[in-house]
């Protein structure tokens, strides 16, 4: 469990979710950073950049360069060409030994990924980076924009130790904030050092509580809980708010305290507790940045629900479609949809995030969504969306798609977790794709198998289709060899017997359990760890 440290593993406890992560994060948490994540941050026009000053207080900025300012020579390392402005709080503080936590972000496809290490060389307007920690972030409350070049004359930075009426427009119009956050113990650890983080929410989700405090509400993510859990050991934090039309950068530090349960935390719909943070200094640097971004609502339109039908006792498909008969914008088998509900008591849209799961060549789009006893946004869908109602949604994104090439394709998903790999199933079956194809479907139970029939008349469909069911726990009214083909838990004798080689590109969904024992029984097997792929489905979805 070096993958966490105490602070992380207490918050984990304490959420319940310990048990579940352990044996994942050792698969999603790595000490260098893969191709697809080196290709990554090499795209990127800025980083979030979390350090900490002469005083040891946190920071968050913004590191900035035409794209391939960062690069990454291999894949322990991360090279910028880029240094915090002479008006920054970090300027001159990022120097070799110094702990720098990392997100690349892309709000335009909600692309995300975090890299922490230490600063292992410096020269002008140069920093390497020596990579001990990357993992993905949580794309859920990343509102879209889409960012141009610009010429820029920086204004004089404004230092405060209270919040200014210009600050506290800032602050109350913002719908995404960054958060620096960090906790070093005794000796050497890659869980230790600084992180950089993305909180977001509807506009004006950050309230000022008077001149010196503010909070928020701290929605589910991945549950490795790395920020909450630096906070509950060092409560340090820095704060960054971008204004992203004019290019304008708010830096705050001070000291972050967790309401756990208090009733203000019940007035935010889906929130796990609330950050209460309490300002130390300030620093307001208007057109610090040569970067704009557009307003995040032009992405945005709403689609009808065209029809809703159930696909097992837990889990309904929608149907949606432009209002006028318009063709809807394409999409990537793999990818998954944002939508937002308004749901009656929530003072906010509550936002959440549900694979794709038809084909991209279908004429709507179709989400099926799991009901979660306590789910807020999955109980309206189920129990209030009807036929007729409209639902607000941004485009299609995700990088769980299909890759090119020639190697035989296995798709294995529990659950709802079969979702983005149906959308795939029907891409390479109904395309023109010669790869072989093994469907591996791990359900509980005939009453809990979703689009048993659909995947049946896939594979009959095409001789390069292979498909297995195994159900966990059968029914007395399951058929052996009709409904399902084996019983119990699929393991690596299952999947050794099933694939057809180790060679293979394997596409992986479902339960973080399920994953990572899948995803350990297939490299002990032999297939290589860069040759699985993985989308996460977890209850943290659903608050």
């Amino acid at each position: 469990m070096s993958t966490f440290h105490a602070g992380e593993l207490a918050v984990q406890e304490r959420m319940g979710v310990r048990e579940e992560l352990a044996p994942w994060a050792a698969k999603v948490v790595r000490p260098f950073l893969p191709e697809q994540h080196r290709e990554f941050y090499a795209t990127l026009p800025f980083l979030v950049a979390a350090a900490r000053d002469g005083q040891a207080r946190p920071w968050a900025t913004l590191l900035v360069g035409p794209p391939g300012f960062a690069s990454s020579p291999d894949p322990r390392r991360l090279v910028l060409a880029a240094e915090p402005g002479p008006d920054d709080p970090l300027a001159g503080r990022l120097v070799p030994g110094a702990d720098l936590g990392l997100l690349g972000i892309e709000p335009a496809t909600r692309r995300r990924n975090r890299v922490n290490g230490r600063i292992a060389s410096t020269a002008a307007n140069r920093i390497e980076l020596r990579v001990e920690q990357t993992f993905g972030n949580c794309p859920q409350h990343i509102h879209e924009r889409r960012w141009r070049w610009v010429d820029s004359i920086a204004a004089p930075a404004v230092r405060s130790r209270s919040f200014t009426p210009a600050m506290r427009e800032q602050i109350a119009a913002a719908d995404t904030l960054f958060l620096a956050s960090g906790h070093r113990g005794a000796g050497e650890a890659a869980s230790f050092g600084m992180d950089a983080s993305h909180r977001g929410g509807p506009r004006g989700f950050v309230e000022v509580c008077d001149d010196r405090r503010l909070r928020f509400p701290d929605y589910a993510g991945n549950n490795h809980f790395n920020t909450v859990g630096n906070l509950l050991l060092d409560g340090r934090a820095g704060l960054l708010f971008v204004d992203f039309a004019r290019g304008g950068v708010l830096q705050l530090t001070g000291r972050v305290t967790i309401d756990w349960d208090s009733p203000d935390v019940a007035r935010h719909p889906g929130a796990q507790r609330l950050l209460v943070f309490e300002l130390d200094e300030a620093v307001l640097r208007p057109t610090a940045l040569p970067l704009r971004w557009s307003a995040d609502g032009e992405a945005s339109r709403t689609l009808r629900v065209l029809a809703k039908r159930r696909e097992s006792d837990d889990v309904v498909s929608f149907l949606l479609g432009s209002p006028d008969g318009a063709p809807l914008p394409q999409f990537r088998a793999g990818q998954h949809l944002p939508i937002a509900l308004a749901i009656p008591g929530s003072r906010d849209p509550v936002q959440r995030t549900y694979s794709l799961s038809s084909g991209p060549d279908e004429a709507a789009y179709r989400l099926s969504i799991k009901r979660h006893e306590r789910g807020l946004a999955s109980r309206f869908l189920h129990d209030t969306v009807e036929v007729g109602h409209g639902l607000v949604v941004r485009a299609p994104a995700g990088e769980f798609t299909v890759a090119p090439g020639a190697r035989p394709i296995v798709l294995i998903g529990a659950g709802i977790g079969v979702t983005p790999l149906l959308s795939m199933l029907a891409a390479l079956v109904g395309g023109d794709d010669p790869r072989r194809v093994l469907f591996v479907h791990a359900a509980r139970d005939g009453r809990h198998h979703p689009f048993a029939d659909e995947i049946r008349e896939w594979a009959r469909r095409s001789p390069r289709v292979a498909l297995h069911v195994q159900y966990s726990r059968p029914r007395p009214e399951d058929r052996p060899g009709v409904d399902f083909d084996a019983p119990g838990r699929l393991d690596a004798a299952r999947l050794a017997a099933l694939l057809p080689g180790r060679d293979v590109d394997v596409y992986l969904c479902g339960p973080l359990a399920f994953m990572a024992a899948v995803q350990e029984d297939l490299e002990r097997l032999g297939v290589p760890a860069e040759q699985i792929h993985h989308e996460t489905m977890t209850s943290s979805a659903e608050p």
